[in-house]
């Protein structure tokens, strides 16, 4: 059913290509709705209307064959929520849900506030800095490790293996193939904490341990769920926050706007994430025949969604390659969608709009002081580097 799908002969995961994908994403886009990749030997999703619709459809588009390009990680990561579908998926899903419902972050609000003012505070005062370590890393770091239940041992290494952990989730490359022993330390060290019943009193992990007693988990399952909510919780973060202080940098009119209307944050954050998607891609398996976006596919293909090409589809965007805070971009797919929507997007949009909130409080201009430097990794699009100067209003 695949005969008459166009093929892309380059490597989307290549370092060049990691570096500056989107010229990548729209020669992609303009060879079809659906195109394979020779490298990895998948079809990629490459507009807004497919991508929405794999994404949707998670009886037809499975995540319990993994959601890799790499069958060796796909075989490892069983067990965990990313990799499971139906009353599997749910269950995992519902052991910590409660933890990130409208109401849990309401509760918190007051506290990430607090925390975000404190670092966007000691940023300005001292004027220019690492937009990365000083700011966006600065605030996750700060408390979700606390609220995953994460015990103080092991913390120096959580930003590297929490990256690991994504870049596993890329093709067999050599950029997997660096970072598969620190996702393997991550998993090994969080194995040794439920062993060892280290997690921090009130917290998920906890929380866990509770399920483990009253005979709802399998102690077996709670170290991949505490790794399947913290990974995400401080990288997706920490992209939209670096990503957001880069943006408006770049465009001095957008912070403008955005200081003359606050009520603008949520939707800014949305167009950040729009236009600088945390995730560039995870995979499915296709359960049965099906067409996606008019092209047939057929069962057993793997396809790849690119949520990063999906959000810069002119079918779907006006001038989709322009920064706008007035634009609604509520239907972005940065944070996936559907059953499998990354379920730590509240907190991180709590988290982002507490920083520019804070920002827009102390904050006339954001001015780069150098080149951003992207970091290279397989899923995650993340600043390693932003030297930025901040001029206190």
């Amino acid at each position: 059913m695949t005969e008459t799908i166009p093929t892309y002969a380059q490597d989307v995961y290549s370092r060049a290509a990691i570096l500056d994908p989107y010229p990548h994403y729209e020669r992609l886009r303009e060879l079809g709705p659906v195109v394979r990749l020779a490298k990895q030997k998948a079809l990629a999703v490459t507009r807004y209307a497919g991508c929405k619709q794999v994404l949707l459809d998670d009886s037809t588009f499975i995540s319990g064959k993994g959601v890799s390009l790499n069958p060796v990680v796909n075989r490892l990561s069983r067990g965990t929520t990313l990799n499971s579908d139906g009353d599997e998926h749910d269950r995992r899903r519902r052991a910590l849900a409660h933890r990130l419902t409208p109401k849990a972050l309401r509760s918190m609000r007051a506290e990430v506030e607090q925390r975000a003012d404190d670092v966007v505070a000691a940023a300005v005062d001292r004027g220019e800095v690492d937009g990365v370590v000083d700011v966006a890393e600065a605030l996750p770091t700060s408390f979700v490790p606390d609220l995953i239940g994460w015990p103080q041992e092991g913390r120096e290494n959580l930003l590297r293996w929490a990256g690991a952990t994504f870049d596993a989730l890329g093709p067999l490359n050599a950029q997997s193939a660096r970072s598969t022993p620190s996702a393997l330390g991550m998993m090994l060290f969080a194995r040794s904490v439920v062993r060892r019943g280290q997690m921090l009193p009130g917290s998920m992990g906890a929380d866990l341990m509770e399920m483990v007693h009253s005979g709802e988990m399998r102690q077996s399952e709670c170290p991949a769920l505490m790794i399947d909510y913290l990974a995400p919780s401080l990288d997706t973060t920490i992209s939209a926050i670096a990503s957001s202080l880069m943006l408006f940098a770049q465009h001095p009119d957008q912070w403008e706007m955005l200081r003359a209307d606050p009520s603008l944050i949520p939707q800014a954050v949305n167009e950040v994430v729009r236009l600088e998607s945390p995730l560039r891609a995870f995979s499915r398996h296709v359960a049965a025949d099906v067409e996606i976006d008019g092209v047939p596919v057929g069962a057993g293909q793997r396809v790849v969604v690119l949520y990063a090409s999906a959000n810069r589809d002119a079918r779907r965007w006006d001038e989709p390659d322009r920064f706008d805070v007035t634009r609604d971009a509520t239907g972005q797919l940065g944070f996936g969608q559907g059953t499998h929507g990354c379920a730590g997007q509240g907190l991180a949009r709590l988290e982002t709009q507490s920083i520019l909130t804070a920002l827009l409080a102390r904050v006339e201009r954001i001015e780069l002081a150098g080149t951003p430097e992207w970091g290279v990794n397989n899923i995650i699009h993340k600043l390693d580097r932003l030297p930025v100067r901040l001029v206190a209003a």
